[in-house]
């Protein structure tokens, strides 16, 4: 973590000066093309206007490089960035790295600069920070301790109570960025716009809401690291950027944040083995087999990209205990039989987002979907109405495909989680299960295995399928002639017998009146499941099924 009043920052080239300031060469500290090393600078901000940061910058106000056009204002950022190294060398006579950067302006290290072999390298990255080093030293001179002090005011009038703390003390004119995934590089969690009506008795910018240097920097240095890749303990989805962590540093802890991790959708490793660990470890929490405090404590925080600044859309904090739980119950909720050969057994938010969109892309989906979902499995609650028929929709719209296991999953969960006075959705197939939608949808699969057995064809499915999940009355008499056509055509007896066998044990439980003439949009999901199930039951082996 980053000391109090720092922030840490990838800077990808670094100028090397000697004591005396005089230029020695630029350093290149890229790792690769878009990663960095890291150093600890001065916490501080900025918006519009001019104002340099203490000792490194871009190349506007560190080398008076233009990055468009606007040569005189580029010049003016240099000018006062070069000034402010020399009000702090003055003001620190005794820290003579200081007074060597300044001793590189006075010495044209600015024009030397332009002429090393590495600045056609450095002016590519345009925008990027630098900062200066001196020969034999490891820290860039940004990383100063002393430097902390200049970004604190002396006013003592303007000290006010802090709203994070209740302490009395100086606020923050203007908070640390926390960029965000869709945001500016500048953007804030909390900012205020200059004259833009919501400056209250007076004041502006960070004094409408005054928060201590100490409460900013912490919090803006702790979302910071969370979410820093390494950290794993964020996770993208579409423009929605999530943030988790606990109260607690144990082992188990670590375990369920390890685990919504990997449920999120970022396994590097064998699903089967992550998953089945993770499980293990959310199901041992629950059941006390790993001890757990009472106390500790699990949070989710959900960030949304809004020009300059950062929106909370969600905020969960729950008992740990409590957590594991929920987490469980999705795990219940969704597992279905799944018939391929690398199984995956769990639906985790990123294979949801991506089932109900077209082609899987998790940028096409609906943008409050996410964190309504991930609220529905925190919380233990019926997922979204419009996940359920999101999932509905693009298997309609892609008959002709296989039926995704992911969108099956989403119709059982949301189904089983929805009280309507039916019998709950098994793993597998349930050949108890007497819903007429569940029902039509075991037929149906049977009518398509009958078709393919005769002809290795399913077109039954493209032609029918549509129909048949919303208004089974009209086309079941049409699709059980073509079904007992093409028993008739098998030449395999113990097939024909397999097949008919299936037919009459699903219509012996229809109901007395027939196929009905509408489904609602519930049994309509119950459809395809049964089609799932059946289909899944048809293809698997005796020996597996046992």
């Amino acid at each position: 973590m980053a000391p109090h009043g720092f922030r840490e920052i990838e800077i990808p080239f670094v100028i090397a000066i000697d004591s005396d300031g005089q230029f020695l060469r630029i350093e290149d500290r890229r790792y690769d093309d878009k990663h960095s090393q890291k150093f600890f600078v001065v916490s501080d901000s900025r918006s519009s206007g001019i104002k340099p940061y203490l000792f490194y910058d871009n190349m506007e106000y560190l080398l008076n490089e233009p990055k468009d056009d606007k040569v005189a204002k580029t010049h003016k950022r240099h000018q006062a960035f070069v000034a402010k190294c020399r009000e702090i060398a003055l003001k620190h006579p005794e820290v003579h790295d200081f007074a060597a950067v300044v001793g590189f302006y006075d010495k044209d290290g600015v024009l030397k600069v332009k002429k090393d072999p590495l600045w056609p390298e450095v002016v590519k990255k345009v925008g990027a920070n630098l900062s200066f080093v001196i020969q034999g030293k490891t820290e860039i001179v940004a990383s100063n301790s002393i430097l902390v002090d200049e970004t604190v005011s002396d006013d003592e009038s303007a000290s006010a109570i802090c709203l994070v703390t209740g302490k009395k003390s100086v606020p923050v004119e203007i908070t640390g960025n926390t960029k965000i995934n869709g945001c500016q590089a500048t953007a804030k969690l909390v900012s205020f716009q200059v004259n833009s009506g919501y400056d209250s008795y007076g004041k502006s910018k960070g004094l409408n809401a005054p928060i201590s240097k100490e409460a900013e920097s912490a919090y803006t240095t702790a979302l910071l690291k969370l979410l820093s890749k390494e950290a794993r303990n964020s996770f993208i989805i579409g423009n929605r950027t999530f943030v988790f962590w606990s109260s607690s540093t144990s082992d188990e802890a670590k375990a369920v944040e390890e685990g919504l991790f990997s449920i999120c959708g970022y396994i590097e490793d064998d699903p089967n083995e992550k998953i089945t660990e993770v499980r293990s470890v959310f199901n041992s929490i629950y059941s006390g087999k790993r001890n757990v405090n009472d106390e500790d404590r699990f949070y989710i925080l959900g960030l949304a990209p809004n020009a300059a600044r950062i929106a909370v859309i969600y905020w969960k904090d729950s008992k740990l205990v409590e957590f594991a739980k929920n987490i469980l119950k999705h795990f219940e909720d969704t597992e279905i039989v799944d018939g391929r050969k690398e199984k995956r057994p769990y639906q985790g938010l990123r294979e949801m987002m991506s089932a109900v969109t077209l082609g899987g892309k998790q940028s096409e989906v609906q943008p409050n979907l996410p964190e309504a979902t991930i609220k529905s499995i925190i919380d233990g609650t019926p997922y979204p109405y419009s996940l359920y028929s999101s999932a509905l929709r693009r298997i309609r719209a892609e008959l002709n495909a296989s039926l995704y296991i992911s969108r099956v999953a989403i119709l059982k969960g949301y189904i089983n989680r929805h009280n309507d006075n039916q019998k709950k959705i098994e793993v597998m197939l349930d050949k108890t299960n007497k819903n007429v939608g569940y029902l039509c949808g075991r037929l149906f699969a049977i009518i398509e295995y009958a078709q393919y057995r005769a002809n290795n064809i399913n077109s039954v499915k493209e032609r029918y399928m549509g129909s048949a999940s919303t208004t089974p009355a009209a086309v079941f008499s049409t699709l059980l002639a073509l079904s007992n056509h093409h028993v008739e055509k098998l030449d395999n007896q113990g097939a024909k017998i397999y097949i008919e066998k299936m037919k009459q044990e699903v219509m012996s439980m229809l109901p007395a009146a027939g196929f009905p003439a509408h489904l609602s949009l519930m049994d309509q999901g119950r459809f395809f499941i049964g089609y799932y199930q059946q289909m899944q039951d048809i293809y698997t082996s005796k020996d597996d099924k046992e």
